[in-house]
């Protein structure tokens, strides 16, 4: 096997082709793959292109999600498009010897940290101080289901039916339906992609957003709802999960008043903060970073963004923290006072 640098970050590839026949070369016939990912639209669909990609030339691809699939649109993307993907645990580790990060990075979640990447292939904005064998990170990039499209495309690969819907919902997923900043690549992978998918299939998944008993927490948001001047603030309390507080923070940015939309829930016992804003002159990942990095995990886009906090790390119990305290956790940065709301 030829000798592969340890992070080629700083590689230039003439050619999306030049650029896959470098990645299949980490790989042997015996090698056992196991794909990581922290389970969304984009990431499983990148996750099944990889598992496209490398059929047939190494023994066994494993698809792992680490986190709890709980959002119904997820479930229904993974039943109806059979996505294999299982559930990490740590001995997993063990059973494979090549690992590949998709539509993530090893400094994004701390199961990711200490594992030795044979690749990482992603569109979320550069961080430094880890290292693969492989690296490909476009932040320019609306979706990792892009960059994935655009290697089957270079070896000549023609996506199922179900692959190019899980590559579409990923892309429009991502994209917001293309309402965020894309690039003309994103565009031509949908195009392409689109001859191959089902839309029925496809309405299925973006159709189940919402399970009847999440409806409460709805309510909970407009009844907590809070504003200085253009930004919205809502905290729900426990949630049953947190893709219910992404679905409300979307709702709530369609409010046309409205440049900043903060919604934030309890989840074991961990703080939860959803960021929207419209990413014109502002920069959501940039402030989830900024604001809570040190205390807990921390970033996201320019549109969108999310905070994970211990709340002992705030130092107060998950009963104790309310609407107003939320917002205080915003007050120095946005300069408004620091009062009861």
């Amino acid at each position: 096997m030829p000798k592969i640098s340890r992070n080629n970050k700083k590689r230039r590839f003439k050619s999306n082709r030049e650029r896959v026949n470098y990645f299949l070369k980490l790989f042997e016939k015996e090698d056992r793959v196991l794909i990581l990912i922290w389970a969304d639209p984009d990431a499983l669909s990148s996750a099944l292109a990889v598992k496209r990609i490398l059929h047939n030339k190494v023994e066994k691809v494993t698809i792992s999600h680490i986190n709890e699939i709980t959002r119904l649109n997820n479930q229904v993307m993974i039943k109806v498009l059979k996505i294999p993907s299982i559930k990490f645990y740590p001995k997993l580790l063990e059973d494979h010897n090549k690992f590949i990060l998709v539509d993530s990075q090893p400094l994004h979640r701390e199961e990711f940290k200490n594992i030795k990447w044979t690749a990482v292939i992603d569109h979320h904005p550069y961080t430094e101080g880890w290292e693969a064998d492989y690296v490909d990170v476009r932040p320019e990039y609306g979706a990792t289901a892009t960059i994935l499209f655009e290697y089957l495309k270079a070896l000549k690969i023609k996506p199922t039916v179900y692959l190019a819907t899980a590559l579409i919902y990923g892309i429009k997923t991502d994209t917001d339906n293309f309402e965020k900043s894309t690039q003309l690549q994103d565009v031509l992978a949908f195009q392409k992609l689109f001859k191959c998918m089902n839309r029925h299939l496809l309405n299925k998944i973006e159709t189940s957003d919402l399970r009847r008993s999440e409806l409460r927490y709805f309510k909970t948001a407009l009844d907590q709802l809070k504003f200085q001047k253009n930004r919205m603030f809502t905290y729900i309390g426990k949630v049953s999960n947190t893709d219910v507080l992404v679905l409300i923070a979307d709702f709530l940015n369609k409010v046309y008043e409205t440049s900043w939309v903060f919604v934030g829930g309890e989840y074991k016992k961990n703080l939860i903060i959803i960021i929207r804003c419209d990413g014109y002159r502002k920069d959501a990942g940039k402030l989830a970073t900024k604001l809570f990095k040190s205390i807990g995990l921390a970033g996201g886009h320019r549109e969108k963004a999310r905070a994970e906090i211990p709340f002992e790390n705030l130092g107060i119990s998950p009963e104790e923290f309310n609407i107003q305290k939320f917002i205080k956790l915003f007050a120095k940065y946005f300069k408004f006072p620091n009062k009861k709301v």
